[in-house]
């Protein structure tokens, strides 16, 4: 594999000086993006809606091409499924991203070109290995495999011409013939559906193989982890697989997995690296190992808009270029793809670190945050005030979520925290405590709630049992592949399913 490893660095040097072309000269890149994106699109339904072919300047665009959500987008969607083409992007869409649903219970099916899939999804797949192996150049990842957890996949109800399912299923179905000899396990367990299944055989088929490291959300890939151990008797991964090296995540903040992995895999050559990588498109790689942000990846066929969040929401809001944006303020994301999304709000929102070069991390979503009483809590300030509390208490959390108790008779409002422990924190109030200085911490709206109770009183935080997500994940039908539980909501329903499944399991 020396002979692999040499010719993807040979290749990387190329790449590696096209991303600095785009780090230099952000705004053009994007421009040309742009132009990019119009002029293909100009013969479809949607480019002669609009009049793509008249467009000559971002501002035409902006004024011409409202701001799209997925119910804009949707009959759009249902059409493509049954066949028709040239609707939103040129020729016949085969395969759609079912989204994991942390906006609402109704499921999304994302259109995947094959523009998308390889400008976008496998372009950022092989700049992820061209940081890695500049970062590390005595690495040995491809003497190995890598084991990707993904979800499944399976023909639609509209047309067995299209396909939906997972993006990480999707991406793993159409990875080139030869990139399968490089990752485990065979396709016919990877887009399994049955989770329990699932484990089992990606266990039986990977046990005896070189695993050099692995993708996919944290969440998850802790449970395979456990239960790869449970099964062998091992105490860490390094016995099972003693050459794994990098473990690539996304889909939910890392950090309150970190001291599980390092326990799990105690190496001080095991590497983290995050992506941003959504059914709409690759946005962003963890380029600095040293950095906790992520760089922004301008030229995968994506233009980049973004609301400031303070105007989210309001009428005719102010819609922003990479040139106009800044640091330490939130973004709701609108992207214009070749996957045929068109100034197309994701749902997700980002802060900038950096400034030439554009860097970021991920603050939350644009329906998912605390606002019942006006203190404006976001998943970013969640989960700081979370590792606030777990560094000082020593917990070990695995799922969380949060939602307001509202004020009534003899009762103040507050919220309420539904946590699973992997490790319990020796004094409840002292957690409790360390969350709430945490978030005022961080967050001034909340600080000024809290003052003297008058608003808001303390949490109200329940450890619940081990397994309970599990179970909402179960009821739901969310098991495995990118699903995730939403984190924080102003209303109850989460959180009363949550409890509701932790008093089944006392009573059992």
């Amino acid at each position: 594999m020396k002979i692999l490893t040499s010719l993807v660095k040979w290749m990387n040097i190329k790449r590696l000086k096209q991303i600095e072309l785009f780090i230099q000269y952000p705004e053009e890149v994007q421009k040309d993006t742009l132009f990019y994106l119009l002029s293909t699109a100009k013969n479809t339904l949607w480019g002669r809606k609009f009049d793509y072919a008249g467009i000559h300047s971002f501002h035409q665009y902006q004024e011409r091409v409202p701001l799209q959500t997925y119910e804009d987008i949707a009959p759009y969607v249902k059409r493509l499924r049954e066949g028709e083409k040239d609707l939103l992007w040129p020729g016949i869409i085969r395969w759609f991203a079912k989204s994991s649903g942390t906006t609402g219970s109704k499921s999304k099916f994302i259109p995947v070109s094959q523009e998308a899939l390889e400008d976008c999804h496998f372009r950022g797949g092989k700049d992820l290995m061209a940081f890695y192996t500049r970062n590390y150049p005595d690495t040995r990842i491809f003497s190995g495999k890598a084991l990707t957890l993904g979800g499944s996949h399976q023909v639609n109800n509209f047309s067995n011409k299209s396909l939906y399912g997972d993006l990480s299923a999707i991406l793993i179905q159409n990875i080139p013939f030869w990139a399968q000899f490089l990752r485990v396990p065979e396709l016919e367990i990877a887009l399994m559906d049955q989770w329990d299944v699932k484990l089992k055989e990606i266990t039986r088929a990977t046990l005896h193989e070189n695993v050099t490291n692995l993708a996919g959300v944290p969440s998850w890939n802790l449970v395979l982890i456990r239960y790869i151990l449970e099964q062998t008797r091992k105490n860490n991964l390094l016995e099972i697989w003693p050459n794994l090296e990098l473990f690539v995540h996304g889909g939910v903040k890392f950090d309150p997995y970190r001291s599980q992995f390092e326990e799990l895999i105690p190496s001080e050559n095991m590497h983290y690296m995050e992506t941003y990588n959504a059914s709409e498109g690759f946005f962003g790689i963890q380029d600095d190992p040293a950095r906790g942000d992520m760089l922004l990846m301008l030229d995968y066929g994506i233009f980049y808009e973004f609301i400031p969040m303070r105007h989210f929401g309001k009428e005719d809001p102010p819609v922003l270029t990479l040139r106009d944006v800044g640091t330490d303020e939130d973004y709701a994301i609108v992207i214009s793809t070749n996957g045929g999304l068109w100034r197309y709000i994701i749902g997700d929102t980002i802060r900038f670190t950096s400034v030439r070069p554009f860097r970021f991390v991920i603050t939350g979503r644009t329906k998912h945050f605390l606002n019942a009483f006006g203190e404006e809590v976001i998943i970013d300030n969640a989960e700081k005030a979370l590792l606030t509390a777990c560094n000082k208490t020593g917990a070990v959390i695995n799922e969380y979520t949060v939602a307001p108790v509202y004020m009534e008779a003899g009762r103040k409002a507050c919220h309420e925290w539904c946590i699973e422990f992997s490790v319990k924190p020796d004094n409840m109030e002292d957690f409790t405590t360390a969350l709430d200085q945490g978030l005022m911490a961080v967050n001034s709206d909340y600080e000024a709630k809290r003052f003297k109770d008058i608003t808001l009183d303390r949490p109200l935080v329940h450890a619940v049992r081990k397994g309970v997500f599990m179970q909402w994940f179960r009821a739901h039908n969310k098991v495995g592949g990118q699903n995730k539980i939403p984190r924080l909501s102003n209303n109850r329903s989460f959180v009363e399913e949550v409890l509701k499944i932790d008093k089944e399991m006392k009573d059992l």
